[in-house]
């Protein structure tokens, strides 16, 4: 408002261009206002679809409902809207033209949200919804009269200026404000001022049309919720889908997982029976020989072998640790979330971290790999013996994360094969590299899906247990000594807890370190572990040691607590532990199992082992990296272009989808605005050419930008993961998305000069061509940018879409299209210049038009092409 100010606007004919450009303005604003309905309606559909299935109400129950509860929204969006910009800005003073004015506000933002919430009930996912909706925002404010007036509009077209519902906004506005008696002074052409803006634009209608308009817009408002209601009631919801793979390979897959599944419970009982005799094996040496490197030389590549020369697959993990969460300098407002946990993990040991929820099992599990970066900690932690240095952990260690987060429109093998480029020794050859990543995926049994791409979860690509083997192998592939696994058969059936577990397994033969947490496992999942650590609520050690055969250890300790009940004959250990550990069970017996672990012969023996593995073997050095990453600066880019590359490439939802966006409004830009190009007489035809430009520059920028937040959003997830892996740094990542986007928005700027120039009809020389070009490709691109650094500074997606809705009113506002450059206020003009939007427009009027000195008639005078594009415009041929 402090933009279009009243002290700074005349009763003339120049002066009622501004006003035209506040009203619409005001229009645009609203009409936006309702895209972020968009996404809120395509979040609630899959509840809705649910409780539609189950027969909890009709369509029609759940649609009116959504439509009533936003008329106030509506209603608060216009009054705030009016009531902050009548007076300011200086619009007819009666108090009856203000209500109308806001009457019909009201009904526009009515309008826009019953629009947008039927485009999301069709598209149902927020991808099309977005690029719908964008294409609907485009085809309502072109056929809108302001940005081309309706006598400028091709004939056989002028039916799209009635059935726009901004068009309604658009005569209502008009009406009421140039009707006014202000604008009743006769001009020398025996007109009003009034009547000679409205039908310069085409909008000279009687007063009656904006009550007209008002019952248009509910007309619209009506149809649109019509159809929302008939859409949910017909329309099915958004199916899933699976990766699709090979018949050959499907049985293949199949008799390798039958064979090991031929009994109902052989898989797991095996894993059980495998791990119990690898424990056994374990035993008959000494712990020192644990800790030996391998050779140093490497005949071919195993897992069992050391993929670096310099790092052994057999670490020993002694820590002592506790955490506190609180204010720095507040004490009695700490949690203490552990208490003087000490343990050790031990290579070609399979260990459990288990206890009931809360009782800080992932924070352990955090704490001890580096990820928890809150609170304070106390302790030690050691590698090997020497004092942990999170940069090199990094390097010899994996984290699966309980959320199995990848990239989705990669292959399962591009995915191993990623992180054994970033993560594997630079001096090893793309051929051992190859040869081990097959083994990798030989081993978690992931070769007969290896070329299947990985998909989104639950709608696409891999299944649960697919997604967690592939967890695996991304972190195995790695070469790590020791692996941290959240949870890995949560969620899971027992046949496909099986297959993780077995993959697991295969992994600890190989010698490497292994800790899981787990909750509430079945009987052969927990037979499957060689060793127990249990936390009692409040982060307490209340046992750490072997499981034993059939868990004989676990349970003779327990047992041999008084009080402590008798495991029933065939019952789950792991559930029996839990119960006879559960705080109720403590309170009835009285007793501290924390306390009594600490009084304990078990926690000694712990204890001793632990000041033993603390101290480095003789002889033995702290292992140390050159560098914080194991490929250069230019490896890192080069891994991240190609994954970037191949992601784009299989993302026709959203490169795909701009383009045919971009062909088809090329063409819409080009039939409304025909042969417009070259058409001098007066200022309306200079208006034309740069509405042109600007609705161009504005849709499909605002596509590009409102596409790629959540594509990008979804790959920062992906980023943060193989950052914290040690895969690469910041700018790597950063620095191929700024490349990847550059061919796509090149094919979208060829493509729209190809199909615009000669349908709008603009010079045909060289040097104009060429700044028509530029200046799309640049405008695209740094819109683009403009997405992707919203979603690097804000949280999450749907922050950053409000945000950018606040970066699309200013692009608006201060593109130079509503109010020209020389009439910003010098407050404001920094935006102005700041705006990517006024530099497309500078740069195309002035390459297009600054260099003609044919005489047009502007607002009643005589000028030429390049004074007006001074005076009204501000725009030099020579800048």
């Amino acid at each position: 408002m402090t933009v279009f100010l009243r002290t700074r606007m005349g009763i003339d004919v120049l002066h009622a261009n501004y006003y035209m450009g506040s009203l619409f303005y005001a229009l645009v604003i609203l009409l936006v206002d309702g895209f972020p309905e968009l996404a809120m309606t395509v979040s609630r559909l899959e509840a809705f679809y649910k409780q539609k299935e189950l027969y909890f109400y009709p369509a029609w129950a759940y649609a009116i409902p959504a439509s009533i509860l936003k008329l106030p929204l509506s209603l608060l969006e216009s009054v705030v809207w009016t009531s902050l910009t009548y007076y300011v800005i200086g619009y007819s003073p009666e108090v009856g033209r203000f209500f109308r004015q806001l009457l019909l506000l009201f009904s526009v933002h009515l309008s826009s949200i019953s629009l947008f919430r039927f485009l999301a009930s069709i598209f149902q996912t927020v991808v099309a919804s977005t690029a719908a909706g964008s294409v609907a925002l485009l085809i309502l404010m072109l056929f809108g009269g302001f940005i081309i007036p309706k006598p400028s509009m091709p004939a056989w077209l002028k039916w799209g200026f009635w059935v726009s519902p901004l068009t309604y906004g658009e005569i209502g506005l008009s009406v009421n404000e140039f009707d006014a008696p202000r604008w009743q002074e006769i001009l020398s052409s025996n007109t009003t001022v009034g009547s000679a803006t409205l039908e310069s634009r085409g909008l000279n209608f009687d007063g009656y049309f904006f009550w007209v308009s008002i019952g248009a817009l509910l007309g619209s408002t009506l149809v649109f919720n019509i159809g929302f209601t008939l859409a949910l009631s017909f329309l099915k919801p958004p199916g899933s889908s699976r990766a699709i793979i090979s018949r050959e390979k499907y049985l293949h897959s199949r008799e390798t997982e039958d064979s090991h599944d031929s009994i109902k419970h052989e898989g797991t009982k095996k894993v059980a029976t495998e791990t119990m005799q690898t424990k056994n094996v374990l035993h008959r040496h000494p712990c020192g020989n644990l800790e030996l490197l391998f050779p140093p030389e490497v005949a071919r590549l195993k897992l069992s072998d050391p993929i670096n020369d310099d790092v052994s697959s057999h670490y020993i993990l002694p820590f002592r640790v506790s955490q506190e969460m609180g204010e720095r300098g507040f004490a009695q407002k700490r949690l203490q979330l552990l208490s003087d946990i000490i343990g050790a993990f031990r290579p070609g040991i399979l260990t459990a971290l288990m206890g009931v929820s809360g009782a800080g099992k992932t924070t352990l599990m955090d704490v001890l790999c580096g990820r928890k970066t809150t609170g304070y900690i106390e302790g030690e932690i050691k590698v090997g013996g020497y004092p942990k240095v999170q940069e090199t952990f990094a390097r010899i260690s994996g984290y699966c994360e309980q959320t199995d987060i990848h990239t989705a429109q990669i292959t399962v093998e591009e995915s191993v094969i990623f992180s054994a480029w970033l993560r594997l020794d630079p001096q090893i050859d793309s051929k051992r590299k190859m040869e081990f990543v097959n083994e990798v995926l030989e081993t978690i049994e992931l070769d007969g899906i290896k070329d299947s791409l990985v998909g989104i979860p639950g709608i696409s690509g891999l299944s649960t247990e697919q997604r967690k083997r592939l967890t695996i192998s991304v972190e195995l592939v790695a070469n790590p000594s020791i692996i941290f696994m959240d949870e890995p058969t949560t969620g899971l059936d027992a046949r496909a807890a099986a297959i993780v577990m077995r993959a697991v397994k295969n992994i600890v033969d190989t010698g490497r370190t292994i800790v899981c947490t787990i909750h509430q496992p079945s009987i052969d999942i927990f037979e499957a572990f060689d060793e127990l650590v249990l936390l009692k609520t409040g982060g307490r050690l209340i046992y750490s040691g072997p499981l034993g055969h059939n868990s004989s250890e676990i349970i003779k300790y327990f047992e041999s607590i008084p009080g402590v009940p008798k495991i029933k004959s065939n019952y789950n250990p792991a559930t029996w532990m839990l119960e006879v550990t559960s705080t109720s069970a403590e309170a009835e017996l009285g007793i501290d199992f924390a306390l009594i672990y600490r009084e304990s012969t078990l926690y000694e023996t712990n204890k001793e082992l632990v000041n033993k593995w603390s101290t480095p073997p003789p002889g033995s050095s702290d292992l140390h990296f050159a560098s914080q990453f194991s490929q250069n600066r230019w490896g890192q880019f080069k891994s991240c272009l190609w994954k970037q590359c191949l992601s784009y490439w299989r993302s026709p939802p959203y490169n795909l989808m701009r383009i045919l966006y971009t062909i088809a409004a090329s063409f819409l830009f080009g039939v409304l605005f025909w042969k417009q190009g070259k058409k001098l007489n007066n200022q309306q035809n200079l208006f034309n050419a740069i509405g042109s430009t600007y609705i161009a520059v504005i849709f499909l920028g605002i596509n590009n930008c409102s596409s790629v937040l959540q594509y990008i959003a979804m790959e920062r997830t992906v980023m943060y993961r193989e950052r914290f892996a040690g895969m690469y740094s910041s700018w790597a990542f950063s620095l191929a998305q700024v490349v990847v986007e550059i061919p796509y928005v090149l094919a979208q700027a060829i493509i729209f000069v190809i199909i615009t120039y000669p349908m709008i009809g603009y010079f045909g020389s060289a040097y104009k061509i060429f700044w028509y070009f530029y200046v799309m490709f640049c405008s695209l691109l740094s819109y683009n940018y403009l997405g992707m650094l919203l979603v690097s500074l804000t949280p999450n997606f749907t922050v950053a879409a409000i945000l950018q809705s606040a970066f699309y009113t200013n692009f608006n506002l201060f593109a130079g299209f509503f109010i020209p450059k020389p009439r910003i206020p010098k407050w404001w003009i920094w935006l102005y210049h700041a705006c990517p939007t006024s530099w497309a427009l500078n740069g195309m009027l002035t390459s297009q038009y600054g260099d003609i000195d044919k005489n047009i008639s502007a607002f009643g005078d005589t000028k030429t092409v390049v004074a007006f594009l001074k005076d009204y415009f501000g725009f030099h041929h020579d800048q």
